[in-house]
């Protein structure tokens, strides 16, 4: 086989990643959470798939060629929503932007340091990257600030942030970027310690609400291990609950967390939106357990979505902070940001997205009880690295399994509609699918994964063989 014949083989069979093309200068429509209150769609009632990255530093620490790099390779891999900051984490307050430019005027939230013209000030700079990000079918998920700014003491022994100007910051913030395609995430990785800081971020969502009419979806992004839901469910101008399970690989106490914001009352869509990044540090101790691997950020995607969630978002621990070598490391990243965008798990993503979008969207539930028992528990479902999760819709018309290890399992086959059930192997390395065949929809039935031993993933797709679904992860 010649060598260009080997690499197209290789791109038909997906291992360099879906090849999509960047949505340049597509209109953006509003989203809003759908009528069973578990998802996001938009206005026109289209499904919306979060698909995020995270870009912490995006707007503090790239110059707008770099940032117009990013986007196109991330709206090119079907990312579909960039969390950036705006007053950025790291000493985003202190230290300018690529320009020389820093956002407030001594530090208070209520000045925001605007000069006339397109290009003399650090909201300029923003402003591109939203507009850019829009144009390239992305939208932003903006934080106003990183979470040191309103909970920490930064500055003469107190928070930036008051209520008072956070109540002012944020309405400057909501007329600023009324019209463009954002989601507001308050918060930064920090919880709520006393009254007064909720009460901060209380006055920037009303803030932002004044400001752009309530035209943007509003969520909290919390610290590791928990969720907005901890301290702002009953809330009403957050619509979704956002989760941070955070830098772990397992699945029992952390990722399972999803399932339970699901099951909260008032019902809200809920999202993993910082979970183990790639090429970090496991648990924040790299020397007992070393760096995470695309395969360890593929597995919380399934748990997340396959648990409920509406959506998920990616990070890698060197495009986080935007690391290069001339900057100072935080948490060793292995390598600089512009390798890391094409590491395999980012690339990887679109695949889940994918797959659920070729399947009734609205009415995806989560359900476990799919999958049947084992005498040893701790095997099937399992637990740790190796747990087994299910979702389904809701009136069966098909059913999915993450399966991510090659061990035997079973499937109580009722909880499909239909006398016959067709059934696939989905690939979530490369998005590729092979058909099994057709069974009689009987009892239960035993299956195992295309490399049985190994500590490989694969999805189980099982569909009720009279709606004619096209292949898992395919269109009509």
């Amino acid at each position: 086989m010649k060598p260009t014949q080997f690499f197209l083989l290789l791109a038909s069979l997906s291992l360099f990643g879906p090849s999509v093309a960047p949505a340049e200068g597509k209109q953006l429509s509003r989203l809003k959470v759908s009528e069973n209150g578990r998802f996001l769609m938009t206005e026109k009632g289209e499904p919306f798939f979060w698909l995020g990255d995270t870009a912490w530093e995006l707007f503090h620490r790239l110059n707008r060629e770099d940032a117009d790099r990013y986007l196109r390779k991330r709206s090119s891999q079907g990312f579909t929503v960039i969390q950036a900051v705006a007053l950025a984490e790291i000493d985003g307050h202190t230290i300018p932007n690529a320009y020389g430019h820093l956002p407030l005027v001594d530090f208070d939230p209520a000045r925001p340091d605007v000069k006339d013209g397109p290009r003399n000030d650090y909201w300029d700079h923003v402003d591109y990257i939203v507009d850019r990000a829009n144009e390239l079918g992305l939208r932003i998920g903006f934080l106003p600030t990183w979470g040191r700014y309103w909970h920490d003491k930064v500055r003469d022994g107190k928070p930036l942030f008051t209520r008072e100007n956070a109540a002012t910051y944020g309405e400057w913030l909501g007329r600023r970027y009324k019209g463009k395609g954002l989601i507001w995430i308050l918060g930064g990785d920090r919880g709520i310690d006393n009254a007064e800081q909720k009460e901060i971020i209380r006055a920037l969502a009303r803030g932002l609400r004044r400001g752009d009419g309530g035209v943007h979806l509003m969520t909290f992004h919390p610290p590791g291990g928990t969720g907005s839901s901890q301290w702002f469910h009953d809330d009403s101008w957050l619509d979704f609950n956002l989760r941070q399970n955070g830098h772990v690989t397992e699945y029992t106490g952390r990722y399972a967390q999803t399932r339970t914001d699901y099951d909260r009352k008032p019902t809200k869509p809920v999202i993993d939106g910082e979970p183990l990044y790639e090429g970090h540090p496991i648990a924040f101790n790299a020397k007992a357990l070393g760096h995470s691997t695309a395969a360890d950020v593929r597995r919380p995607l399934y748990w997340d979505l396959f648990s409920g969630a509406c959506g998920h978002t990616y990070g890698h621990h060197a495009v986080w902070q935007m690391w290069q070598p001339a900057r100072r490391p935080i948490n060793d990243p292995l390598m600089p940001w512009t390798e890391a965008m094409d590491e395999p798990g980012a690339r990887q993503m679109v695949h889940a997205r994918r797959l659920l979008e070729s399947r009734p969207f609205f009415t995806r539930i989560p359900d476990d009880s799919v999958i049947v028992t084992d005498r040893v528990a701790t095997a099937i479902p399992g637990a740790g690295r190796a747990r087994f999760v299910a979702t389904r819709d809701a009136s069966g018309s098909y059913a999915m399994i993450y399966v991510p290890i090659g061990r035997k399992f079973k499937v109580r086959m009722d909880k499909i509609s239909g006398a016959k059930v067709k059934v696939w192997w989905f690939d979530p390395r490369t998005g590729s699918v092979t058909s099994i065949g057709e069974f009689p929809n009987i009892g239960e039935r035993e299956f195992v994964s295309p490399q049985p031993g190994e500590l490989l993933d694969w999805v189980l797709v099982l569909d009720d063989a009279a709606k004619n679904f096209p292949p898992p992860g395919q269109s009509k």
